[in-house]
């Protein structure tokens, strides 16, 4: 049921104060008007699509005016409150993964791309993505842009001076479960007592919630956050303090620990790949890939959605067909590691070739098999919301040495308080 217009604005201005911001009112996309308008917008953040393929787009387009736009700052935020201002409204604009739940309440501010021909094509993107932006009753607001399977990095040269397997088939066959990577881990930083296991708690927990098919509610709208399977993942979660092998990093000092061997292993999305490259350029040909331990998960990935104010919807629609088009999704790829979620593009060159960072490695080797085996989960409006007292916690474990037990009543007390104030029922 979509929200009455006084909640939307509610929302808006909640979201807008919580991040210290005001909307963002422009002029080129105001609502309103004809549906055959010659100039249209397009809003996205710095790294959610690959800017030359968006460069190429304004060019490609002849019959209309494509304007692109990288909004900066709390992107929710901007889109939340310019919507509800009802002026400045982008002709297609893009929605962060980790948001796309807490828009489909206000499905009817979108529209439906089935009616724009999504239907026809949608079997070009992998089901369970395309699904997560669909409302109950079959409404499709969100068009996949990417996605985030999971997968373990490792530092190769450490792995050899720790005397452990090196070559990422043999150590995704030494590393299937989560207590084999525990059993790893120890024998890493028993040999080398300055590289730890995992950065901090809270990313074993997120990944090892998004293995499973449920997740902090119900379809029903039920908290469902103190059952067993979140119990489970919570107990792997403090797994890494309790053996020694957390490196215990909840500050900005990843990079320093990515660089200097802190950390011989990362839990992380396809895109991750980027970030350790950035962060530790001088480890060029020093790490690998192996499957992630337990399964894969996603972790982000994005869409892109047509507010009900585009002023000309089937050349909007054209526009995203291409720029998330196989093709342009494994150009995508090579430019900013942006995961596509059309599989056609897995076998592309752009993503077949080796990565030189990684040693030769051909990492769609392991994030192909993983993209096509996510497990279906529902998430609800508020379970990012909800979420948020686990991670919180799970940072007390480590920084003020809480013990986990006592950590894990608290985050469940507090999220049933933000799961009712959310309107779920506990």
């Amino acid at each position: 049921m979509d929200l009455s217009r006084r909640t939307f604005l509610q929302a808006a201005a909640l979201t807008a104060a919580a991040a210290g911001m005001t909307a963002a009112c422009g002029t080129s996309g105001s609502s309103g008007g004809t549906k055959n308008g010659k100039n249209l917008t397009l809003w996205y953040w710095g790294g959610g699509l690959s800017d030359k393929v968006v460069k190429d787009a304004e060019k490609h387009f002849t019959e209309v005016t494509l304007k692109a736009s990288q909004i900066g700052g709390e992107f929710k935020t901007k889109l939340l409150t310019t919507i509800a201002g009802g002026t400045g409204i982008p002709d297609i604009t893009g929605i962060k993964g980790e948001d796309i739940a807490s828009f489909l309440p206000n499905a009817s501010r979108f529209l439906d791309l089935n009616d724009l021909g999504f239907k026809k094509i949608s079997s070009q993107y992998l089901g369970w993505k395309t699904k997560l932006a669909q409302t109950q009753d079959g409404k499709q607001i969100g068009f996949p842009i990417d996605i985030g399977p999971t997968a373990m990095y490792y530092r190769e040269d450490l792995f050899a001076k720790a005397g452990l397997p090196t070559d990422p088939d043999k150590v995704a066959a030494q590393v299937k479960t989560w207590e084999d990577w525990f059993a790893l881990g120890t024998e890493l930083h028993k040999a080398l007592p300055k590289t730890f296991l995992v950065n901090n708690l809270s990313s074993v927990f997120s990944n090892a919630v998004g293995q499973g098919t449920s997740r902090m509610i119900d379809e029903n709208n039920k908290f469902i956050g103190d059952q067993d399977h979140i119990r489970a993942c919570w107990k792997l979660a403090v797994r890494p303090y309790q053996l020694g092998v957390d490196a215990k990093i909840n500050d900005s000092s990843w990079n320093q620990a990515i660089g200097s061997g802190t950390l011989g292993t990362e839990i992380g999305a396809a895109w991750h790949a980027l970030d350790i490259e950035d962060a530790a350029p001088d480890t060029k040909g020093k790490w690998r890939v192996a499957p992630m331990p337990g399964g894969p998960a996603n972790n982000g990935g994005s869409y892109l959605a047509l507010p009900k104010q585009c002023r000309n919807p089937d050349e909007a629609f054209k526009i995203i067909s291409w720029l998330l088009s196989p093709a342009n999704g494994a150009r995508g790829f090579t430019d900013a590691s942006i995961f596509p979620a059309a599989p056609a593009a897995y076998k592309t060159p752009a993503m077949t070739s080796g990565s030189a960072f990684f040693g030769g490695q051909k990492l769609i080797d392991v994030f192909g098999p993983a993209a096509q085996s996510i497990p279906v989960a529902y998430e609800a409006p508020a379970d990012a919301a909800v979420y948020a007292p686990y991670a919180t916690e799970l940072t007390n474990v480590e920084t003020k040495g809480k013990k986990p037990d006592d950590a894990w009543k608290d985050a469940v007390s507090q999220a049933k308080q933000i799961a009712q104030r959310q309107g779920v029922s506990v």
